[in-house]
């Protein structure tokens, strides 16, 4: 089957600039619609990856992302939640973007296109056969990312990849691809719209069930969360006080005392045994 980009197809709308706002912001949602069900169509991809990734992560291993442009800093924003969300190390969960830190505010010309930076970006962080690379591009066809890939296949280390086009080079050289096609964008080519969207889905899915698996939440609750503000603080006293049917004031003292909710949680319980 020949390879189409369907992230580059002609939108089906067209004279955007004589529509109002509201014909604008409908035609966008609408559109935004048919994401989720673009995503429930490969879940049993998703599920191969998220099992590959449980297996390395259980083995010491650690979980990449490695993109361009809005592809790169989605894949760096959801392994920059992983800590505060689930109490997980830094290093866990490694986002990396073509043209490095300063091209997730920036743009760097042309650093998607360059087929050696991505693996040795990787080799930065001694990777290995016990760490999991997943390649983000919706295009499928990012050199930055291919050849990154490429080279892990070599060196035998798990892949996976996140593409909004179906055939694409990037899918070829990938253990568990995921090709969630979202057709063109309302905006042509603007694959920061539905294809960013689908890949933050993704992104979503594979962390919050990995960590799941990794034993990072108790019932629905974030029982590893940093507390690192009030916010956070505040939630982890009401999990205490729900749980352990306390005061304010006594959750309050049993969190301080023990800094973490999972913590005070096991400590209290150890000692009303």
């Amino acid at each position: 089957m020949a390879f189409t980009k369907t992230t580059e197809q002609d939108s089906h709308y067209n004279h955007l600039e004589n529509k109002s706002i509201g014909d604008v912001l409908n035609i966008i949602n609408q559109e935004d619609q048919s994401v989720p069900e673009a995503v429930a169509s490969v879940l049993p991809q998703i599920e191969a990856l998220v099992e590959q990734t449980v297996r390395s992560l259980k083995n010491g291993g650690r979980l990449f992302y490695i993109g361009a442009g809005t592809s790169g800093r989605l894949g760096i924003l959801d392994a920059s939640e992983c800590p505060p969300t689930f109490g997980v190390p830094h290093e866990m969960v490694i986002g990396l973007i073509a043209g490095g830190d300063s091209a997730i505010r920036k743009a760097v010309e042309f650093a998607e296109d360059d087929t050696q930076q991505g693996w040795k970006d990787l080799q930065a962080y001694n990777i290995s056969t016990n760490d999991v690379v997943v390649g983000i591009a919706a295009s499928g066809t990012t050199p930055y990312v291919i050849e990154a890939l490429n080279a892990c296949q070599q060196a035998n280390i798990r892949t996976g990849c996140i593409t909004c086009n179906q055939g694409s080079p990037l899918a070829q050289i990938s253990d568990h691809p995921i090709e969630v096609v979202v057709g063109p964008e309302v905006l042509t080519g603007s694959s920061r719209m539905k294809a960013g969207t689908a890949q933050k889905l993704v992104l979503n899915m594979i962390t919050t069930t990995t960590m799941i698996q990794l034993g990072r939440v108790k019932g629905n609750k974030m029982v590893d969360m940093q507390l690192n503000n009030d916010k956070l603080v505040a939630r982890g006293v009401k999990m205490l006080m729900d749980q352990l049917n306390l005061s304010e004031t006594e959750a309050q003292t049993l969190l301080e005392t023990h800094k973490n909710v999972r913590n005070a949680l096991k400590n209290y319980s150890d000692g009303n045994a």
